[in-house]
């Protein structure tokens, strides 16, 4: 074979690699769609924990979710700011939301930096809690998966 003398066009050959193209370029975007789609995952996944804990009113669990602290009786000191109590008032039955039936997860967002970029420590979860038309608003630390009241 020499450039005056090219190999045989193969028409099958041809369609094999431009069908092969044309599935992997589909198979990238439908990677890039799911990846988009379910980048806060595991974020919204501990709201969800934290709030099942909630309709269960198993409340001392509940708790161990917000402080990302399973052992967080035997580490009370480190949640002197926020303690079970406060968080009892605020999430047991005479808290804002009353006694917790039903939640849902309405959106899920990074908020922006001062800078333009998306690159903060936590997303924001909003949370229609008992059917309300106010959402709870979460923060979720990225890091540890502990919740605080959304600063935003």
């Amino acid at each position: 074979m020499t450039l005056l003398n090219p190999p045989t066009y193969d028409e099958k050959r041809e369609k094999q690699r431009k069908k092969l193209i044309v599935l992997l370029v589909f198979a990238v975007l439908v990677a890039a769609f799911v990846a988009w789609e379910f980048r806060y995952w595991p974020e919204e996944r501990v709201v969800n924990r934290f709030f099942d804990r909630l309709e269960a009113k198993d409340f001392e669990t509940a708790y161990g979710i917000w402080t990302a602290d399973p052992s967080w009786k035997q580490n009370q000191q480190k949640h002197a700011q926020y303690p079970f109590n406060s968080f009892y008032l605020d999430w047991g039955p005479g808290g804002e939301y009353g006694p917790i039936h039903s939640h849902k997860i309405a959106s899920t967002m990074s908020p922006r930096t001062s800078g333009g970029g998306s690159s903060t420590s936590g997303v924001i979860v909003e949370v229609t809690v008992n059917g309300r038309a106010e959402p709870a608003r979460l923060w979720v630390e990225k890091g540890d998966k502990s919740l605080t009241f959304s600063p935003y």
